[in-house]
């Protein structure tokens, strides 16, 4: 790593970094509850940009290491409550994914943390709030993720 290189990290992780976090939302149930944060203006960091999915179950491992390849510093996936999935079992197909894709990530050598998964309905605008606010605290924690985006983007 070059001189140049390790100053640019050094500052990168100054005060004045911010972390940027990419959020697949379920567009019957989380994304509602961004919505309705929204329009209740609950207070959430700005840092984050949502993707709205059809289904947690939709969202491939692949798009969450893409992300982190990219120069995204975590992750959050959200989707609805186990049993009121309005596919059936979309949420379940995403528990059973993150739950391997963690041990991925754990062997790849990408931080505990980068990568969150939720559940938020509908009427839940306080919890997505609080969620967006626990994964960004825990995200500038950990800093500026370097692991993946090493490789390329």
């Amino acid at each position: 790593m070059s001189k140049d290189e390790k100053n640019f990290r050094e500052q990168q992780k100054s005060q004045d970094w911010e972390p940027k976090v990419i959020a697949f939302l379920c567009s019957w149930c989380s994304y509602a509850g961004a919505d309705l944060a929204g329009v209740s203006r609950l207070q959430y960091p700005a840092n984050v940009r949502i993707i709205k999915v059809p289904c947690s179950g939709r969202v491939s491992p692949f798009y969450i290491l893409k992300s982190l390849q990219h120069g995204w510093d975590g992750v959050l996936v959200s989707g609805c409550h186990p049993g009121d999935c309005h596919y059936l079992t979309g949420n379940y197909y995403a528990r059973r994914r993150f739950a391997i894709l963690k041990n991925l990530l754990e062997y790849v050598g990408v931080e505990q943390g980068r990568v969150h998964f939720s559940w938020v309905s509908a009427g839940e605008g306080e919890k997505f709030a609080q969620v967006i606010k626990d994964v960004i605290e825990e995200v500038r924690k950990l800093g500026p993720a370097e692991r993946l985006a090493k490789l390329g983007g």
